[in-house]
């Protein structure tokens, strides 16, 4: 995440802040403290920011301020400068909820958008257990979520942009051996924790209040992905923060996976039960996950199907299984009902 601060930071956030909280509204009120201003002093009042704005920002906390900017204010007036640096600790929460909230809606109904469109087979709708106004449902649900998720997630993220992860940005600093390995073991380590994280919100003291929600898709759409109980959301996203603070991972590649992860969390809510595939019994896809929402107690994995099978949850895609199937009996079921009463 701080790849995204930081270039927000430079493209945009840099000048927000500069005009929100001036320093050049903070100078005077500096002087006066200090000493140095008077109703005689040579120095000039800014009129820029002599409104009633600049008066009540000027009560706001702020670090102190540089030398430069007390005994020359004029040079301060003329500057573009935040009050609040970009270290301070008060703006990069502030930046980074924002920059978080608007990133996941974007991510959220980008990708997801574009997987009910053009991957979603739009006939599940006619499924007799998909709910009314799903869809609408769905968004609303993950709507509610994200912004609490994103309070969650705030410590990870300040963490990490503070400097406290162990990422790092030159790859000769573990060779390229290491990189390449360090995708594997990401998707490895947090499809194994997710597994058993998700496996624990299925236990009865939890599972009504915390998982459930998300359970009441049985034949969810890519809207689904996000539509979780926010502590449910947030409890699975876990593993993905703890990773860059136990092991090594280049900070562009983890930005790459995080995005990643993510995009496949939609893409396996699409109710697809395509079987067959070379990889179908490594891999836990699509098909795997919706047996898991029809289910319940199958294929808790992320990724992989080898956390599964070595705890007896694995259940194998089979085409007998497509809901798609229960689909086309409950068309022919109206049709033939239909042509009864005709005759």
């Amino acid at each position: 995440m701080d790849i995204i601060l930081r270039l927000a930071d430079d493209w945009v956030l840099d000048r927000v802040w500069a005009h929100v909280l001036p320093v050049s509204a903070f100078t005077t009120a500096s002087l006066k403290a200090a000493g140095l201003y008077n109703a005689s002093s040579h120095v000039p009042i800014v009129a820029s920011h002599s409104s009633a704005w600049s008066q009540l920002i000027s009560h706001i906390p702020h670090p102190p301020l540089p030398d430069a900017y007390l005994t020359s204010p004029l040079v301060a007036s003329e500057t573009l400068a935040s009050a609040w640096p970009r270290d301070y600790l008060p703006r990069q929460i502030i930046s980074l909820f924002v920059l978080t909230l608007i990133g996941i809606h974007v991510l959220y109904f980008v990708f997801a958008g574009l997987s009910y469109k053009f991957i979603f087979n739009h006939e599940m709708m006619k499924h007799p257990r998909f709910l009314k106004d799903q869809v609408k449902l769905e968004i609303q649900a993950s709507l509610r979520a994200f912004p609490v998720m994103t309070i969650f997630t705030l410590p990870w993220f300040l963490a990490e942009v503070r400097g406290y992860s162990l990422m790092y940005d030159n790859v000769a600093d573990y060779g390229w051996p290491y990189f390449f390995f360090s995708i594997f073991f990401f998707l490895v380590f947090t499809d194994y924790c997710i597994y058993w994280i998700h496996r624990g919100e299925h236990h009865p003291m939890c599972y009504k209040w915390l998982h459930k929600p998300h359970h009441k898709w049985l034949i969810p759409t890519p809207f689904a992905s996000h539509a979780f109980h926010p502590l449910d959301g947030y409890a699975q996203s876990v593993p993905y923060h703890l990773f860059i603070f136990l092991f090594p991972l280049h900070r562009q590649l983890y930005l790459g996976l995080f995005i990643f992860v993510n995009i496949w969390s939609i893409l396996i809510h699409d109710s697809d039960m395509i079987t067959g595939h070379p990889l179908e019994t490594i891999i836990n896809g699509p098909a795997h996950h919706t047996l898991h929402h029809l289910y319940f107690n199958v294929n808790y994995g992320q990724y992989f199907t080898w956390a599964d099978r070595m705890s007896n949850s694995y259940r194998q895609p089979l085409s007998e299984l497509d809901p798609l199937l229960e689909v086309k009996a409950a068309e022919a079921k109206k049709t033939k009902a239909a042509l009864g009463k005709e005759q």
